[in-house]
């Protein structure tokens, strides 16, 4: 049997620490989550996963999407259409999202300098940044033309 996927190891080592079973169905959900990158939706995940077992639930899903984001697996996104999406967080770097407004793209990016500048602005107020999301709407270059 191959050793454990580090997500696995992760979530597995949370629901221990945290007095959780580890089922069959948490860990279906988590192989379909890290199976797909991107920002999914739980009606995203949900259609994954009841290939494998149509027996899970939405309740299911949402209660388990909860427990990977507080195990460090995956975060929350809102691109602004009201819907929670969630990306992968686990060894993935850090980036921003420029969201359009007419067509609902999301572009994620990394610049430096804003991240500089954060920094600067924390360290000069003597706060302590956790976390951050930096969200950008307007029109994409396509909605624009």
């Amino acid at each position: 049997m191959p050793p454990a996927s580090p997500e696995k190891q992760v979530f597995t080592k949370y629901l221990e620490e945290n007095g959780l079973r580890q089922t069959r169905h948490r860990m279906l959900i988590l192989d379909s989550f890290i199976a797909n990158e991107g920002h999914r939706s739980i009606e995203d995940i949900h259609d994954n996963v009841r290939k494998a077992d149509s027996r899970i639930g939405y309740t299911t899903i949402y209660r388990t999407m909860k427990l990977l984001s507080d195990a460090g697996l995956a975060r929350e996104v809102d691109l602004g259409d009201g819907m929670t999406r969630y990306e992968h967080l686990y060894n993935h770097k850090h980036h921003d999202h420029m969201i359009c407004t007419e067509c609902g793209r999301s572009i994620e990016f990394f610049n430096a300098q804003i991240e500089a500048l954060q920094d600067a602005a924390s360290e000069k107020l003597g706060f302590r940044v956790q976390d951050h999301r930096l969200q950008i709407y307007g029109l994409c270059g396509s909605c624009r033309s």
